[in-house]
C-alpha cells in the first residue's frame, strides 16, 4: 500500500466515526437511543437495512464465490422480495400497533414472558456469534494479505464501531450507514468498470459474458430438486424466503432499523426499497466476481489465492512438488490466453465456435485438477490449513491490479461494510439485553437516563464479546456461507414462534414454548447428522432448508400440542375470551 492509499483509508473511516458521534450525541431517553425518536425517513430506513445485511463478508466472499462457482449463489436471494412484502403487510403494522422497542417484546404481549425470553436468548446467541464474524471476516483476510496483526485488526474495527454506536445508539447506526453505503457502492462500481477496462482491447462485454458462459459461470437458475445442492431455485424460494422472513422480520438488528421509521408507511417503503434493490445489488457483486474470473483468463493467477498456504508450502518438504504444479499452471494459463483470444476473434465475427468452447472447458477442468492437487499438498503440509481460497480471490485482484488510491478506497469499502453490520448487531444486542432481559426483570422503578446508560453499557459489553469471539474464531469453508449457516440454525425456530403469534390465534403460551424448544433441539440434531459430520462439499442437506424445517416444525408441533397436551389451557382461554 502507498501513502495515498493510507490517507484515503484513514480519512474515510475517521469521517464516518466522527460524523456519527457528532450527529447523534446526547440521547436523553430510551426512545431516542433505541428508536431514534421515530424520525428516520424511508430512504434512510432502506439504506440502513441494506447496509446491515451487506457486511464485509458480502464484498470479500461473494465475488470469490462467483469466481469459483458462478452466478448460482444469486438463487439464495430469490425469496427475499416475497419476504419483504409479507413483513410489510403483517409484521410492521403489528410492531407499530404495540409500540414495541424490540421484536421480542411483542411475544410477551401475545404469549408470555418465558416465550419472549426464549426468543430473545436464541437471538442473542446467534447474533452474538454473527457480530463476531462480521469483525473477524475482513480482519483475517486483510491480515493474511497485508501482513497486519489479526488481533490488532479485530480490536481496531471493533473499537471504531463501539465509539459511535455507544454514543448515539440507533440514530448513529442509521446516519453512518448512509455514508457507508455510498462508499461501498462507489468503490464496487469503480472496480467493476476498471476490470472491464483491463480486458483485451478487442473484447466486448458480450464477449466476456460468452467466456464466462463457456466456463459454466453464468448458470443463474437451477430447477433441480436435489436436496444436496446448496443453491437451487426451490431452496432459494422456500429456504431463502424463510431465512429472509426470519432475518428481516424477527432479528432485532434489522427490526430495529425500521422500528425507527417515521411511520408505518415510511418503514414499509424502506423495506420495499430493499426488496427491489437487494437482488440486483447481489447480481452486480456476483457479476463482478465473474468478470474477475474472465480477467484471470488473460493474466497470471496463483495456484491458491490464500497467501498463508504459500508460506506453509515453502516451509514443507512438498515445496518442489508445489513448484512443479505452479509451472504447469503457468503453461496452462498461456494456453488459456491463446484459446480465449481466438474465441474472442471469432465472437467478433458473430461465430460462437463450439470446438473452442470445448477446448476452454477442457482447460478449465485441467486447471481445477491442478488446484485440487495443490490443496492436497497444502493439507499434507499442515492438516490445520484452510485450503478453500474463495474469500481471498477478490482481494488478491485488488492488491495486485488496482491503481494506488483505489486500493485505499476498496479497503475502506471492506472495513465500512464490516462496521455497518457490526454496528447494527451491537445496537440490536444491547437493545435486546437491556429491554427484554434487564428491564423486564428489574422490580423497582428506574429513570429513563438509567436505562439509556444500561443500554450503553451493554453496547460496550457486546462489543468486547464480539472482539473476543473474532480473536479466537477460525476460518470456515466460505465466510458468507458460515454467517448464513449460523443464522439458518436459529432463525427457523424464532420465525415459527412469530408466525404462530401472528396467524394462529388458538395456540397459546405453553404449546408454543415447548414446541419451540423441541424444534430448536431437533435442528441441532439435523445439522449435526445431515451437514456437520460430512466433509465439506458432501452435505446431505443444503443448510437453507434448516429455516423451512425449523419454522414448519415449530408451527406444526405447537398446533398438535395445543389441541392435545394443552387442550385445557385452550378451552380456558376460549371461555375467558382470549
Amino acid at each position: 500500500m502507498q501513502l495515498f492509499d493510507w490517507i484515503v483509508l484513514v480519512v474515510t473511516l475517521l469521517f464516518i466515526v466522527i460524523y456519527g458521534v457528532w450527529k447523534t450525541k446526547g440521547s436523553k431517553n430510551v426512545e431516542e437511543y433505541i428508536l431514534g425518536n421515530n424520525e428516520t425517513p424511508w430512504y434512510t430506513v432502506g439504506l440502513s437495512v441494506m447496509a446491515t445485511q451487506a457486511s464485509a463478508i458480502t464484498f470479500l466472499s461473494t465475488p470469490g464465490q462467483a469466481y469459483h462457482d458462478g452466478m448460482g449463489f444469486l438463487q439464495f436471494y430469490f425469496g427475499l422480495p416475497i419476504a419483504m412484502v409479507v413483513i410489510c403487510v403483517t409484521f410492521i403494522p403489528i410492531y407499530h400497533k404495540y409500540k414495541v422497542f424490540t421484536a421480542y417484546e411483542y411475544l410477551e404481549k401475545r404469549f408470555d414472558l418465558k416465550t419472549r425470553s426464549l426468543a430473545a436468548i436464541l437471538f442473542l446467541v446467534q447474533r452474538g456469534l454473527g457480530t463476531g464474524l462480521t469483525i473477524y471476516a475482513p480482519a483475517i483476510i486483510l491480515s493474511a494479505l497485508l501482513g497486519w496483526n489479526l488481533t490488532a485488526m479485530n480490536i481496531a474495527i471493533g473499537v471504531l464501531v463501539i465509539i459511535y454506536t455507544f454514543s448515539g445508539g440507533t440514530k448513529a447506526v442509521n446516519v453512518t450507514q448512509k455514508q457507508q453505503m455510498f462508499v461501498i457502492m462507489s468503490g464496487m462500481l469503480i472496480t467493476f468498470f476498471l476490470i472491464l477496462n483491463y480486458l483485451p482491447n478487442d473484447m466486448t462485454f458480450s464477449s466476456a459474458l460468452h467466456i464466462a458462459g463457456a466456463n459454466d459461470k453464468m448458470n443463474i437458475v437451477d430447477f433441480s430438486f436435489n436436496p444436496e445442492e446448496k443453491y437451487t431455485f426451490w431452496s432459494g424460494i422456500t429456504g431463502g424466503f424463510f431465512l429472509a422472513l426470519a432475518y428481516f422480520g424477527t432479528d432485532q438488528s434489522q427490526v430495529g432499523r425500521y422500528l425507527s421509521g417515521k411511520s408505518v408507511r415510511e418503514s414499509q417503503m424502506g423495506l420495499i426499497m430493499n426488496g427491489l434493490l437487494k437482488v440486483p445489488m447481489q447480481f452486480f457483486i456476483l457479476l463482478t466476481g465473474v468478470m474477475v474470473f474472465v480477467f484471470f483468463q488473460f493474466n497470471p493467477v496463483p495456484l491458491n489465492f490464500n497467501p498463508n498456504n504459500k508460506i506453509i508450502i515453502e516451509k514443507s518438504k512438498y515445496k518442489n512438488d508445489y513448484h512443479l504444479l505452479e509451472k504447469k499452471l503457468e503453461a496452462l494459463s498461456e494456453d488459456k490466453k491463446v484459446i480465449n483470444l481466438l474465441y474472442i476473434d471469432q465472437l467478433n465475427q458473430d461465430y460462437d465456435n463450439p470446438i473452442l468452447r470445448k477446448e476452454l472447458v477442457a482447460l478449465s477442468s485441467k486447471e481445477k485438477d491442478l488446484r485440487d492437487h495443490a490443496k492436497e499438498l497444502i493439507q499434507k503440509a499442515d492438516e490445520r490449513s484452510e485450503t478453500n481460497d474463495k474469500d481471498y480471490v477478490f482481494f488478491h485482484f485488488i492488491l495486485n491490479y488496482l491503481p494506488k488510491g483505489l486500493i485505499g478506497l476498496l479497503l475502506a469499502v471492506i472495513i465500512s461494510a464490516a462496521m455497518s453490520s457490526t454496528a447494527s448487531g451491537l445496537n440490536a444486542l444491547a437493545s435486546t439485553t437491556a429491554i427484554d432481559i434487564y428491564k423486564r426483570n428489574v422490580k423497582e422503578e428506574k429513570t429513563e437516563k438509567h436505562y439509556v446508560n444500561v443500554t450503553k453499557f451493554f453496547t460496550l459489553f457486546w462489543g468486547i464479546i464480539a472482539i473476543l469471539f473474532a480473536s479466537i474464531g477460525t476460518l470456515f469453508e466460505n465466510l458468507i456461507q458460515l454467517v448464513n449457516i449460523v443464522g439458518s440454525i436459529f432463525y427457523g425456530t424464532v420465525l415459527g414462534i412469530f408466525l404462530v403469534g401472528f396467524y394462529i390465534k388458538f395456540v397459546h403460551a405453553k404449546a408454543i414454548f415447548y414446541s419451540a424448544v423441541i424444534s430448536q433441539l431437533t435442528i441441532f440434531v439435523i445439522y449435526y447428522f445431515a451437514i456437520f459430520i460430512y466433509p465439506s462439499g458432501d452435505e446431505k442437506l443444503g443448510y437453507l432448508w434448516l429455516n423451512f424445517i425449523g419454522a414448519m416444525l415449530t408451527i406444526i408441533l405447537s398446533m398438535i400440542m395445543q389441541v392435545s397436551i394443552f387442550r385445557k389451557e385452550y378451552h380456558f382461554a376460549n371461555e375467558n375470551g382470549k
